[in-house]
């Protein structure tokens, strides 16, 4: 049962392989594809271990019941009733014979569960590996999925047109602080003090008062 499971399990991936869009998305059905089988070879197991206890449960009575077939056996003997004592022995005979075939089935379905066992436990291993795997692709397709949007965003038109533009608007401020120097520049020199100039208008100042005296 558990070799055909497999089967199914490697077919179900390789389908799964082939029509795959992205990796992300693989990975995440394989992990369903192993989680359900997990569940089945779970649930399975469980019905094993059901049917290895109704057994051992059915043998117990069987060896009950051989027993009480000697103690009877043992009654006729004592009673001189050799035709019932070898019924009895009969009877016996057939329930040991019938745990012994139930106790041949007990072994087989415990070989079957240390198989479910060893199953479920790989099975295990490598739905951790695959969720490892999962989120180590998941980060790495994510930092590549940013470095292309980063490397588009750089080396897109629209940063080169926004850095133009940038060029512009600089280059707009430089003619503007160039002229608001200049400005200052011409107020500072008309305001400038000239002592020789400053004496020389004084002079006339007072030629002309005396003039208008006269």
């Amino acid at each position: 049962m558990f070799s055909r499971m497999r089967d199914i399990l490697a077919a179900n991936l390789t389908d799964m392989l082939d029509h795959s869009e992205t990796p992300e998305k693989m990975i995440r059905m394989i992990i369903c594809e192993m989680e359900e089988a997990l569940v089945h070879v779970r649930a399975s197991t469980a019905r094993t271990i059901a049917d290895q206890k109704e057994l051992k449960g059915a043998a117990d009575a069987l060896a009950t019941l051989a027993g009480n077939w000697r103690e009877k056996a043992e009654l006729a003997l004592s009673r001189d009733r050799d035709d019932l004592a070898r019924q009895a022995l009969v009877e016996k005979a057939k329930a040991e014979e019938r745990a012994a075939e139930i106790g041949e089935e007990i072994a087989v379905l415990g070989k079957a569960l240390g198989a479910n066992h060893a199953d479920i436990a790989k099975l295990e291993d490598k739905l951790r590996e695959a969720c490892s795997k999962r989120d180590r692709i998941r980060t790495r397709l994510e930092s590549a999925q940013n470095s292309i949007r980063l490397r588009e965003l750089l080396n897109g038109g629209a940063m080169h047109d926004a850095f133009a533009r940038f060029d512009q608007l600089e280059r707009v401020v430089d003619e503007a602080e160039g002229h608001a120097e200049a400005a200052a520049l011409g107020r500072a020199e008309e305001d400038e003090a000239d002592p020789v100039r400053d004496a020389r208008i004084e002079a006339e100042l007072a030629e002309m008062r005396k003039s208008t005296a006269r």
